[in-house]
């Protein structure tokens, strides 16, 4: 599936403050687009909103705690 809408509403996570260290999330039909703060330029990639829901939930069971 491609999605090739321009992502509109994007916001960081409110848990990083002034950090410009982070990514921002977007909302794009079908689906969630992901940037870096640190380079809004170099564009970003999207993702279905079954894959962005199973990364969601991997984040939140600690799948990924190093």
């Amino acid at each position: 599936m491609t999605l090739s809408q321009a992502p509109v509403g994007w916001r960081k996570s409110s848990r990083s403050n002034q950090e410009t260290n982070c990514v921002e999330v977007g909302r794009v039909d079908g689906g969630a687009a992901v940037r870096d703060t640190k380079n809004r330029a170099a564009g970003h990639f999207t993702t279905t909103t079954p894959q962005w829901s199973a990364f969601i939930t991997a984040l939140k069971s600690g799948r990924f705690d190093g």
